[in-house]
């Protein structure tokens, strides 16, 4: 860890109790840099000044270390592989096995735009399927605030352009100029904020047991230091059904890779685990 880093770290656990040592250190870097720029303060040693004898801006600080921001199908290779062949393969092996629902769980949700994508695509495998199946989606983030957006969802028009037209008027109402989820599409959806690092719980209380065919962990590991992702990958394998899979972000590949856990398609960014390859 640079002294920058190092110092307002030190500052933010001795005067709030504020611990964001886990994060990486180039992301912590940025973040103080933008915050600098942000607040207007002409140097380092204003800003820490600032810091120090400012909580609410301590408080901002952290916030802004709690990404948040998500896309609905972010990434358009992973999304086409779970709507042509792993949400299909996964509705057909529970009409043969003893435990019927497929269970995910989104589990740095944001403001609920990847949860409501995995609905979406279920839900159209249900209409087209000549027998039906369950699913439940276990949504959770750390930050309250976002949990609350994504229990509304309501969303401007901009949020919308990975959706084509079809899905926007099947799936969203508009009122001006926002557009919501319609009440169905949430009802096998439980929103709730868990924290990934809590020492307690290996999953969202509301799971009961784990047990999810997918966990998806998008754009969330390469904000932390190497020993704090090692944390998130454990609780997630804890908590996924034999030959479950997990999906991370891009440019997470590599973090899975060397934690040997197996790519099942090229480039996708699905994994499972070594020993189910």
């Amino acid at each position: 860890m640079n002294e920058t880093n190092k110092q307002i770290t030190n500052l933010l656990l001795q005067l709030y109790g504020m611990d964001v040592s886990k994060y990486d250190d180039l992301f912590l870097n940025k973040s103080i840099q933008k915050r600098i720029t942000d607040t207007r303060c002409g140097s380092y040693n204003e800003y820490y000044t600032n810091l120090e004898q400012n909580i609410e801006e301590a408080k901002f600080f952290i916030e802004s270390l709690q990404i948040s921001h998500s896309e609905f199908f972010r990434n358009s290779l992973t999304f086409s592989v779970l709507e042509r062949i792993l949400l299909p393969s996964i509705a057909l092996q529970k009409k043969c096995s003893a435990q019927k629902e497929i269970r995910i769980w989104s589990a740095a949700c944001a403001a609920g735009q990847e949860a409501y994508s995995l609905a979406m695509l279920l839900e159209e495998h249900k209409n087209s399927d000549y027998e039906k199946f369950s699913y439940r989606i276990l949504a959770t983030d750390y930050s309250e605030k976002q949990v609350n957006q994504a229990q509304k969802g309501e969303y401007p028009l901009g949020a919308l352009y990975n959706l084509n037209i079809k899905r926007i008027k099947h799936w969203l109402i508009r009122n001006g100029d926002t557009y919501t989820i319609i009440p169905t599409l949430k009802e096998n959806i439980n929103f709730s904020v868990f924290d990934l690092f809590g020492e307690q719980l290996c999953c969202p209380p509301a799971s009961i047991f784990g047990d999810f065919n997918l966990i998806v962990c998008a754009n969330l590991l390469f904000y932390y230091k190497p020993e704090y992702r090692k944390q998130i990958l454990k609780k997630i394998a804890n908590s996924l059904a034999k030959e479950g899979l997990i999906i991370v972000g891009e440019a997470e590949r590599d973090i899975l890779m060397n934690e040997n856990w197996y790519e099942i398609f090229p480039q996708s960014g699905i994994f499972k685990g070594i020993e189910h390859r």
